[in-house]
């Protein structure tokens, strides 16, 4: 094999192919001279929210804030009350802090052996008298049963707020994945399939006084300049970032696509080899925002990749409970085993719409042949 470098993800690759359109944006932008709430802002919102099928969006500064804003906006915890949101164990760090930044305490309810996703199966049992919403991951992209969470949450009046900062064109049952419960986030973080030129998220909702309450609550509280009504905060998608966003969402669909052949083609690839992928649902139409794969040789792998200038990462490398900023709110007796075990064995590949062929075909090699060696 000829030795390459494959990065695991390079943004300059899209910035080149969309620099004269970003150019024209920019100016667009500066011409007009409104940088805050303004005209671009309104139609990413409306046009996001079409592109998932959902009555209503809101830009906000990050997806860990769309987090926080919807879960207080959905009236479903107050700063101080000591209620309790569940979230999946095995998640970036971010879910739990915007629970926390809400005023609420995350509790954690380990996942699935086979989708890694929150088990649903767990989730009543964690359900306690101080409990008010259910904030399900959609990890890596992929689908949680969020069906059965909306049916379980509808019977105990708990508030779902989807976190779907993976999940940008996912579709289950020819739904977008967060159109299902109350509110969902989005990021716009740079390496998302839908990614900004710095911080951003979206709220979507169905929802007309859950989106009036968000527009308030961004926008310091306000209801109307100078009044301010609730205790918000200063979280505005600006406007430069919404037409950028505004580029790429048309070519979103397209982008996924890609992502979907190119994961196939690692499917197709690994098949027989000593490691585990994720596995097709019914009816699921993945964005594939990262590949995983799970083998106890974990570590061994990713430096066998590393020695032939193929990087990956982790995702995550400590299960949530076991961070030392959560660790006091983990009741006695809770485990979280396999969240534990799929964080010492899980490793992202390289996976975007501008790896290059020979890229993809020099990795899938090198894997093959580290479990054939």
């Amino acid at each position: 094999m000829t030795s390459l470098t494959v990065p695991f993800l390079d943004l300059r690759r899209a910035s080149s192919l969309n620099r004269q359109e970003t150019e024209q944006i920019l100016a667009r932008v500066l011409d007009r001279g409104l940088y805050i709430l303004g005209p671009e802002l309104e139609s990413l919102e409306r046009e996001f929210a079409e592109a998932l099928g959902a009555l209503f969006a809101a830009g906000v500064g990050s997806g860990t804030d769309a987090l926080v804003l919807a879960l207080e906006a959905s009236g479903a915890v107050e700063q101080g009350a000591g209620e309790e949101v569940i979230t999946s164990a095995l998640s970036a760090a971010f879910t739990p802090l915007a629970i926390h930044r809400a005023g609420a305490v995350p509790r954690f309810v380990d996942v699935d052996p086979v989708t890694l996703q929150i088990d649903v199966s767990l989730i009543e049992t964690c359900i306690g008298k101080k409990t008010r919403a259910i904030m399900p991951v959609h990890l890596y992209g992929h689908a949680c049963d969020i069906q059965s969470i909306v049916e379980l949450a509808g019977k105990l009046r708990l508030a779902v707020i989807e976190d779907a900062c993976q999940a940008h064109g996912s579709y289950l049952a020819g739904k977008a994945l967060g159109t299902f419960g109350r509110a969902a986030a989005f990021s716009f973080y740079p390496t998302k399939n839908l990614g900004a030129y710095g911080d951003g998220g979206m709220i979507v909702t169905s929802d007309p006084e859950l989106l009036r309450r968000v527009k308030m609550l961004r926008h310091g509280g306000q209801d109307r300049p100078y009044h301010h009504e609730l205790l918000g905060c200063c979280s505005r998608l600006d406007e430069l970032q919404a037409a950028i966003l505004r580029m790429k969402l048309q070519v979103l669909e397209e982008c996924n696509r890609t992502r979907r052949k190119l994961a196939d083609r690692y499917d197709e690839a690994f098949c027989g080899l000593d490691l585990v992928l994720l596995p097709p649902v019914p009816g699921f139409v993945p964005n594939r925002h990262l590949y995983p794969i799970r083998t106890p040789r974990r570590d061994d792998l990713r430096r066998y990749l590393q020695e032939r200038g193929i990087q990956t990462l982790v995702h995550y490398p400590v299960p949530l409970p076991f961070q030392p900023a959560f660790r006091s709110l983990i009741l006695p007796g809770q485990e979280f085993p396999i969240a534990q075990k799929a964080s010492n064995e899980i490793l992202s590949l390289p996976l975007y719409p501008e790896l290059l062929e020979a890229e993809l075909q020099y990795t899938i090699e090198s894997v093959r042949r580290f479990f054939k060696d």
